[in-house]
């Protein structure tokens, strides 16, 4: 990939497995919200906080994402994580991107406000709110103050994410990657959970069963 363009970035990572609706609304709103140039969706590779679970192999979940995203001009799907050996750290992407879109891009990773009670169990979690800015998408009136309340080192993480975290609230969409999997394998319909392209697919390969 060359260097482009785009200069507000947004980055939705993930494993993706599947990819359904939720993501997709996240991202849009984001893409609007926020004024993002692009919204990059990345499938981790090897997911270093999920080794307690298999995943479906990284090319499918590739493919499912290709597919979900496919009919939106401003998404795309990028491989660098899956191509990358290792575990998927978030800071080694962060730093790729910037190679890739030029250090003057901002980029802006996206994910649930639950999600951000994990950015201090993350590799070098100061150095990637320096080198991004999170939005957190929460459910309409989410309570900000959990994140306070549930870290011991709150302080520290308020101090440094301050500037760095914004807030968007969307539809409360009450989907999940492990509900998905889950009504599969007990032979339920998912139907209008996922893109009907993905559906088909997981259906013809006879994923999560």
């Amino acid at each position: 990939m060359g260097r482009t363009p785009h200069r507000r970035i947004g980055v939705m990572g993930g494993t993706f497995d599947p990819i359904h609706h939720g993501h997709l609304v996240t991202a849009e709103e984001a893409w609007k919200q926020f004024r993002l140039d692009l919204v990059l969706f990345i499938p981790s590779g090897h997911p270093p906080h999920k080794e307690d679970r298999r995943n479906l192999d990284p090319e499918s979940r590739y493919l499912m994402t290709v597919i979900a995203t496919a009919d939106n001009p401003h998404f795309q799907v990028s491989r660098i994580e899956i191509d990358r050996p290792g575990p998927s750290y978030t800071i080694d992407t962060v730093r790729e991107l910037h190679r890739i879109y030029g250090k003057e891009a901002q980029i802006f990773f996206i994910t649930g406000a639950d999600a951000i009670l994990e950015i201090l169990t993350w590799k070098e979690p100061e150095k990637v709110l320096q080198e991004c800015t999170f939005i957190a998408a929460t459910r309409p009136g989410y309570d900000l103050r959990r994140l306070e309340e549930s870290l011991p080192e709150a302080e520290r993480l308020r101090r440094a994410t301050e500037p760095r975290v914004l807030i968007m609230e969307i539809p409360a969409l009450a989907i999940s990657s492990t509900d998905i999997r889950r009504r599969v394998r007990e032979g339920r319909s998912i139907r209008y959970l996922v893109p009907e392209g993905v559906r088909e697919f997981i259906e013809k390969n006879g994923f999560y069963r």
